[in-house]
């Protein structure tokens, strides 16, 4: 394309040039040979009304000596009075030339060696007298060499312009167009991180930009994609902690062990899926004005499955605000899986007869849950929270705490991991309801929200299980 525009471009710049200054060329020759002519007939005009008054051929050679007579102009006086034909100064034009215009009795020229010449009659009373002027050829064309060549010059100045502004022209049109077929050439190859600048004409921009979402898009919908393949995968591991809690009860007999066996081997597979599919993982987005569900009938729904594991394994086990609705702008799907990944880490990392409990608070704009255990607790919960943005760590793929985090970001609330008053762990999920970034607030005692009308609601922390 680059190429193309200046050969183009250099086409039409040569006709314009060649049409205006081969013309303008002529003009210029033309106007040097009328000035010369224009200069001779000055000089005939100074002799020829002197010429005019004399009355005799006498007079006519004294007017002639008295003006004088260079080697550019002689005066031809006719045959007359018993006197032969006289020519003062030198003569150049033939005797042809010369009649003729004594009987026409008009000015004329005529070529003659070197230059050409002026003929201007004069009638006078003993005949025509004709005055001759000589005009080289070097005066013919004084000045036409030069300006030709500054015409020329002119005009190869304006055709390397043309080519120049043509390749820079170019130039910003192709580099873009270069740069969104790489992009496209990266993308295809899997490099998903290509984008192409948004730079350039209006055309070759708005390509850019629609390249660039068609990436972004691209993108997203491979990460949705391995999203969803994580937290289906996460959620197996709910009825794995089943099977092997089922297992564990087995006893010992060779068919027991392979069964705990197969459920390690299962359980393994299904972290290593998890891991591979946490490469890349958009925002969980809440649900829409007037979605959501109940968060209050997701709470009793999943302890009342938790519960039966928990005797099982001798865990005492409290719920509390979940005996009346509480509304919440998240999906039901995705609140599930925020309660099974965190009561499954604490069946999965707790001694079999820890207790835990689960408590449910409803602000005026904002809905609390909390997990909390009477284990060892969290050492790190920074380091914790680390894992559960993506780094993972031996025994733990760092899904379950991602899934709750961005759960709780989705609405503008957060997480906190702390210190429970049951001694181990407490997981504090802040789901805000107005969509409002939450304040900065403790891991201990009271939890306060302060509404715009000044007035403080506090949410206590649940008693320890008796």
């Amino acid at each position: 394309m680059r190429w193309a525009l200046v050969k183009v471009c250099l086409a039409v710049t040569t006709m314009v040039v060649v049409a205006f200054a081969v013309p303008l060329g002529l003009v210029v020759k033309e106007l040097a040979r009328d000035r010369a002519f224009s200069n001779a007939e000055r000089e005939a005009a100074v002799v020829v009304p002197a010429l005019s008054i004399a009355t005799d051929r006498d007079q006519v050679e004294r007017v002639v000596a008295a003006a004088g007579s260079d080697d550019g102009m002689a005066v031809h006086i006719p045959a007359g009075d018993g006197r032969q034909a006289l020519d003062l100064g030198r003569r150049r034009a033939t005797a042809a030339d010369i009649a003729a215009v004594r009987e026409l009795g008009r000015a004329s020229t005529a070529e003659v060696p070197g230059g050409s010449a002026l003929l201007q009659p004069a009638a006078l009373s003993f005949g025509t007298v004709v005055v001759e002027v000589y005009v080289p050829e070097s005066e013919v064309t004084n000045g036409v060499g030069t300006a030709w060549a500054v015409l020329a010059a002119v005009g190869a100045a304006l055709v390397v312009g043309s080519v120049a502004v043509a390749d820079r022209l170019g130039v910003r049109m192709v580099r873009p167009a270069r740069r969104l077929a790489e992009g496209a050439h990266e993308l295809g190859e899997g490099r998903l991180g290509a984008r192409v600048p948004e730079e350039g004409p209006d055309e070759l921009r708005l390509a850019a930009v629609a390249f660039n979402s068609m990436a972004d898009q691209v993108v997203q919908l491979l990460a949705n994609e391995r999203e969803l393949a994580a937290d289906l995968s996460h959620r197996l591991r709910t009825p794995l902690t089943v099977l092997r809690l089922n297992a564990a009860s087995l006893g010992d007999s060779p068919a027991a062990e392979q069964t705990r066996a197969a459920v390690a081997q299962l359980e393994r597979e299904v972290d290593t899926i998890i891991r591979t599919a946490r490469e890349a993982k958009p925002q969980t987005t809440a649900a829409g004005p007037g979605a959501g569900c109940d968060a209050a009938e997701v709470v009793r729904e999943r302890m009342a499955f938790w519960s039966a594991l928990a005797e099982d394994e001798g865990r005492k086990v409290r719920v509390a605000g979940a005996d009346r609705p509480v509304r919440t702008p998240v999906a039901r799907a995705d609140l599930v899986a925020t309660l099974d990944a965190l009561l499954g880490n604490v069946f999965r990392h707790t001694p079999e007869g820890t207790a835990f409990a689960v408590d449910l608070h409803d602000g005026e704009d904002a809905v609390i849950v909390l997990v909390s255990d009477a284990g060892p607790g969290i050492p790190d919960p920074e380091a914790a929270m680390a894992r559960g943005r993506g780094s993972g760590a031996a025994g733990s793929t760092g899904l379950g705490l991602d899934i709750v985090r961005r759960l709780a970001e989705s609405t503008g609330g957060d997480v906190r991991i702390g210190s429970s008053v049951l001694g181990g762990t407490e997981v504090r999920i802040w789901i805000q309801l107005d969509g409002r970034e939450p304040e900065r607030r403790g891991h201990r005692g009271a939890v306060r929200r302060r509404r715009q009308g000044g007035r403080t609601v506090t949410f206590n922390r649940s008693r320890s299980l008796p």
